[in-house]
């Protein structure tokens, strides 16, 4: 197994994580170790775009259409009906 030193952690940094680990029933190390696997975890497989994820989670309702993808879109104020 490898081992691990970080240095210069802000104190308030170590205090939240140890509140964490006693919240999950955990030492530090292993509450450490488990956020470092969640880190890593997911990073290989390939993420899908928030159009096609919309598209899922809406298709048993009904949505049939395609929604694009708004890369480089500028973000502006919807807009309703009155």
């Amino acid at each position: 197994m490898a081992q691990l030193v970080v240095r210069n952690l802000e104190n308030d940094v170590k205090v939240r994580l140890m509140r964490r680990a006693t919240r999950y029933g955990r030492s530090m190390e292993e509450e450490i170790r488990q956020i470092l696997r969640d880190a890593v975890k997911d990073q290989n497989q390939r993420v899908t775009k928030l159009g096609s994820r919309i598209t899922a989670r809406f298709a048993k309702i009904g949505l049939t259409g395609q929604l694009p993808e708004l890369h480089g879109e500028v973000p502006r104020t919807a807009e309703f009906g009155k």
